[in-house]
């Protein structure tokens, strides 16, 4: 199966270890993996500043890079989330082409693959579910309804042996990154970050994972600020170091 890697903008430029990672669990479950080099930002930035026009040629151009690729997937569900639901805003009924064939990684390693995690991974582990993921893609269990039970990335992550995946008293609650809002309201955004570290912080986790690097960046950022010895690490580079044990 031919799989081309749409990789966000954070990711490309700060944290490309996150891409390496989804290759290498994409091309050992037998894909083959390219990358098309002409892909820029998807628009999002833009469009949930406000921004519209800006933002309309990118999702042009993301059209045109990718439309030729019967699969195409991200390690974001924010990203994803952007071109599934919100294109249709800028481009009209262009958009519909993409809509069944743009996933998120775990999404398409549960829905399309069907092929999850194995491995060893001994540690204890706090799990963040995105906003973007959980709401508008719904791997939190694929209807309108959230069950932590049903979680799709849970199932993937189930079979390493050793892992204890940790809840939070509130699965669904937002770190508090959103983008933009994380710049124009930081005081709010920061307290929101802090209130999710403090819950993993009662699970006594090791790390945390989670499907957008956004979030763990926004997490890592305040970890690293208030000297906490939790990690993070995406949920890609953890079935790849899992894998490769």
């Amino acid at each position: 199966m031919e799989v081309a890697l749409f990789i966000p903008c954070y990711i490309d430029q700060l944290y490309p270890q996150v891409a390496m990672a989804t290759v290498e669990v994409l091309e050992r479950r037998g894909c083959k993996v390219v990358f098309p080099e002409d892909q820029t930002c998807c628009g999002q930035p833009m469009a949930n500043s406000g921004f519209q026009e800006e933002a309309r040629p990118l999702a042009e151009k993301f059209l045109r890079v990718f439309e030729k690729y019967e699969h195409v997937v991200a390690p974001s569900g924010s990203c994803v989330s952007m071109v599934r639901n919100h294109y249709p805003a800028l481009i009209g009924d262009r958009a519909d082409s993409m809509r069944g064939r743009v996933y998120e990684l775990c999404e398409f390693l549960h829905d399309v693959l069907k092929a999850p995690a194995r491995g060893r991974f001994a540690q204890k582990v706090g799990f963040h579910r995105s906003c973007h993921g959980l709401r508008e893609l719904r791997l939190g269990s694929g209807s309108e309804r959230f069950v932590p039970s049903q979680d799709k990335v849970r199932a993937l992550l189930v079979g390493i042996e050793g892992l204890e995946l940790c809840e939070t008293a509130r699965p669904d609650e937002c770190c508090g990154f959103g983008g933009t809002f994380a710049i124009d309201e930081a005081a709010i955004s920061s307290r929101m970050g802090r209130d999710r570290i403090g819950e993993h912080e009662k699970n006594a986790v090791s790390l945390i994972t989670g499907t957008d690097t956004s979030c763990l960046m926004h997490l890592e950022g305040l970890l690293r600020r208030d000297n906490k010895p939790i990690r993070v690490l995406h949920v890609a580079e953890l079935i790849a170091q899992a894998e490769a044990a």
